[in-house]
């Protein structure tokens, strides 16, 4: 059944054992309700995957505190139909829910992120939505085929059960169950009449043996005489060899695994002898799971000792940055009586972590080489999630710098790993040139990078979040140091290969800086403490300005997340860079022996313009506000 809830929930009655649905939940039911489906059969898979999970739960309790085996120790589950009632009845005798878990787990959605999510969802169309399963409500599918649902449930070890009953609707009820039912849960459907197909023998039979074969429970019809048929080969889909498992067995068993819809984008099925011995059988989605950014980071891989499952939250059996990994891993080794808290530091589960990791990263590796276009699609949806891992993944970085793709000036929107770009440097070129923004676009346009572009020297376009983070940590590969585009002091043409004549170098450097000594002494006395120094640059060809900071200053995006996170008390000053060959500052230039508050005006102005281009407060709105009214008006005025 469903994660329990994290939150306090209002479900107060307004008759005796009445409560009412989440709102979430209202929201989903309504979009089971209406269809958004266009196989129904996953219902059922759904319910079985949730009586395995019990069945799986309780064995695992069990192995502390025997007596809730007492009397049923042979887990499986039961599948039981009427026809002519137009019932369907699926029982398992696993760990079971108490009165306040089915209120929880049947009343609300666990997971944050829900709300946004269902929106979104109910803006697609049908087929594109792959929602059972998503937040662990899988159980809601049941309303696709069923005008009614009946939940009977004991949890082990506890002498009173519950019912839980609704129509899917606004409401639902949870009383004592009279009977006082065995531990375990039972599903009863009461199907709609144009749905009675699914209480057929054959159309179930049909279905657990598409869907739920890999299911380590037996999964029994059970017929009107109380006789029962297995109808799935009951074993661990990861235990049996490669070679006898198809591409819809696995691709089931993810979907089992991961309540997912989509088909897996890479299958991972591998068992590691020597030291340390297990199976692992890992999925990559071809999707992005709707809680992937979630601030918990949790794996949603689940650990198994000895077919025994252990957990699947509380344990980082894989790093967080292969959080999008769905499948399960079965150590050999671990004792089964080991308890949750003390698996996440083992010995053993950390090996298990580090050799399962190499491995990803070798078939992601592999694949990025062999189907480029395929490889862009998983990193369009996960690329984010990796880079997560170059901010705090020592023993392997570089390996996954390697598997790491981006697009770059020259690429043309291909991805390109660092290993290329280095290939086809300049032969001088010392650094990896790298641009942070929002976007690509506004970075092909910035003035940071217009030098670099007319000298032909590749710049690595990065916008995603993380980005801010990892190039503060990392800042070398493979002998090649990382230099971000918004740093000064680069010379541009000696990185370009474009090397003056030596005996007039130093005398046209020279003559540069006399001749550009009042010009620079204008814009540090007007801007005064604004700016840290002004320069002028050897990068900026279209623009006038531009902001720069220092070697040994920190990046200027990664102050602004600091600040606005409260982790350092205010910006610094920056350096302006200013284009000596562009109309506005020559025209500065040549009105300096008669400078005026016009044209104190506009270095302010080109201050600012630098502060906006580079996400940068204007500090003087005011002031900014009347000195563009100003330029507008003289401009309108000839």
């Amino acid at each position: 059944m469903p994660a329990s809830a994290k939150k306090k929930v209002d479900n107060s009655a307004t008759n005796a054992g009445m409560h009412h649905f989440d709102a979430e939940v209202g929201k989903l039911l309504q979009l089971v309700i209406h269809s958004l489906y266009e196989n129904k059969d996953i219902f059922l898979r759904e319910l079985i995957s949730n009586a395995s999970d019990a069945c799986d739960k309780l064995r695992y309790e069990a192995i502390t505190d025997n007596t809730l085996l007492k009397g049923d120790r042979e887990l499986k589950i039961q599948i039981r139909s009427n026809p002519d009632k137009g019932t369907l009845t699926i029982t398992d005798n696993g760990i079971g829910m108490s009165e306040e878990e089915l209120i929880k787990n049947l009343g609300t959605i666990a997971r944050s992120g829900t709300q946004a999510y269902l929106e979104k969802l109910g803006k697609q169309s049908k087929g594109d939505v792959n929602l059972i399963g998503q937040f662990g409500v899988g159980f809601y599918s049941a309303f696709m085929v069923a005008d009614k649902v009946r939940v009977t449930s004991r949890r082990a070890g506890e002498e009173q059960g519950h019912v839980w009953e609704s129509d899917g609707k606004q409401s639902y009820t949870v009383e004592k169950d009279k009977e006082n039912h065995p531990r375990g849960t039972t599903v009863e459907l009461f199907l709609r009449e144009d749905e009675k197909e699914y209480a057929d023998k054959h159309q179930i039979t049909h279905i657990v043996k598409t869907y739920s074969d890999h299911v380590a429970f037996p999964i029994e019809y059970v017929g009107e005489d109380n006789k029962a048929e297995v109808l799935n080969r009951a074993s661990a889909l990861w235990m049996r060899p490669k070679s006898d498992i198809t591409e819809e067995q696995y691709n089931e068993f993810y979907r089992h695994v991961a309540h997912a819809g989509d088909t897996p984008w890479l299958t991972l099925h591998n068992k590691a002898e020597g030291t340390v011995e297990y199976t692992n059988l890992l999925f990559v989605p071809s999707k992005r799971p709707f809680d992937l950014f979630h601030p918990d980071r949790m794996c949603r891989v689940k650990l198994y000792v000895k077919r025994v499952f252990i957990t699947d939250e509380q344990v980082q059996v894989i790093p967080a940055y292969m959080r999008f990994l769905r499948g399960v891993i079965d150590s050999e080794d671990l004792p089964l009586n080991i308890s949750r808290e003390t698996l996440q530091n083992n010995a053993i589960v950390q090996k298990i972590r580090s050799a399962v990791s190499n491995r990803v990263l070798s078939e992601l590796k592999k694949k990025a080489k062999d189907d480029p276009e395929a490889f862009k699609t998983f990193w369009e949806n996960f690329g984010p999630v990796m880079k997560e891992g170059l901010c705090d993944q020592l023993e392997n970085r570089d390996a996954l710098l390697d598997v790491c793709r981006f697009q770059t000036s020259l690429s043309d929107g291909k991805l390109v790993s660092l290993e290329e770009y280095i290939a086809r440097m300049k032969p001088d070129q010392e650094f990896i040139f790298y641009a942070l923004g929002d976007n690509n676009e506004a970075l092909m346009q910035s003035p940071q990078i217009e030098g670099f572009i007319k000298r032909g020297i590749e710049v690595v376009l990065l916008t995603d979040t993380v980005d801010d983070f990892w190039v503060n940590v990392l800042n070398e590969f493979k002998g090649k140091t990382l230099r971000s585009v918004s740093r000064a002091g680069v010379d541009l043409d000696k990185q370009a290969g474009i090397k003056p004549e030596i005996k007039k170098e130093k005398a046209e450097k020279d003559e540069v800086k006399a001749e550009h000594e009042k010009l620079i002494a204008f814009f540090k006395e007007t801007l005064g403490e604004n700016v840290q120094d002004v320069r002028i640059s050897g990068k900026l060809e279209g623009s006038p300005v531009c902001l720069v900071v220092p070697e040994w200053a920190m990046d200027i995006r990664m102050e602004q997340f600091l600040v606005e996170n409260n982790q350092v008390p205010k910006r610094t000053a920056k350096v302006l860079e200013i284009n000596p060959k562009h109309a506005i500052i020559q025209s500065i230039d040549k009105q300096l022996a008669n400078p005026s508050d016009k044209l104190k005006d506009t270095v302010l102005l080109l201050f600012a313009q630098a502060n906006i281009l580079e996400g940068e407060p204007i500090t003087d709105v005011t002031g900014f506000s009347r000195r563009m009214n100003a330029l507008l008006e003289r401009a309108l005025n000839g």
